[in-house]
């Protein structure tokens, strides 16, 4: 099982990872890895297959408000 970090982005800091949640493909790509990485391999592909539009959108939202990046399905 995966080491559960404090932050999103393999535990980098709140500005570099808004900074790279700004970035729609960067977004899309490290979601999808950090998902996989703590062991959510159903919650990465559907990152992989619908991140790239309203899954982005609400990542920076909550990426803004709280530092972390959305968590619907932990399957």
């Amino acid at each position: 099982m995966a080491k559960k970090s404090g932050k999103d982005y393999f535990g980098l800091g709140r500005v570099i990872s808004l900074i790279l949640a700004i970035i729609p493909v960067t977004a899309w790509i490290l979601g999808a890895i950090t998902r996989f990485c703590e062991g959510k391999i159903v919650a990465g592909l559907i990152r992989l297959i619908f991140g790239f539009n309203i899954v982005w959108l609400i990542d920076l939202i909550l990426m803004i408000v709280n530092g972390r990046i959305m968590r619907l399905l932990n399957i």
